[in-house]
């Protein structure tokens, strides 16, 4: 789960191309194809990661809980703080969007 942002620089602006252009192979093509299905696309990729996240650290607890050996407190602990922060950073941009289709929604025409 990567929730950085990266700076735009001239090499991210040619991935955001239309639907119809070829998009560059890579981490940059991934790029590309999140814009090429625009903010919904990506979102629900995030949400789709955070939802792996939260996954994974609920089956280290369930393996922590069972005594294996070869799960540690310590990772455990990390990989559900890792999902909260995921979680929670899923949870403002969802009441951004809201906030901002409220406010959409109560402007004048």
């Amino acid at each position: 789960m990567d929730l950085r942002l990266t700076p735009l620089t001239s090499a991210t602006v040619n991935t955001l191309r239309p639907a119809t252009a070829p998009t560059q192979a890579g981490a940059a093509g991934r790029v590309g194809a999140a814009a090429e299905g625009g903010f919904g696309e990506a979102f629900k990729t995030a949400l789709q990661s955070v939802s792996a996240a939260q996954n994974q650290s609920s089956e280290l607890q369930t393996q922590f809980q069972l005594g294996n050996p070869n799960v540690s407190l310590e990772a455990t602990m990390l990989s559900m703080q890792k999902s909260q922060i995921g979680f929670q950073a899923a949870l403002h941009v969802r009441n951004r969007m809201m906030q901002a289709y409220t406010d959409v929604m109560n402007m004048q025409v």
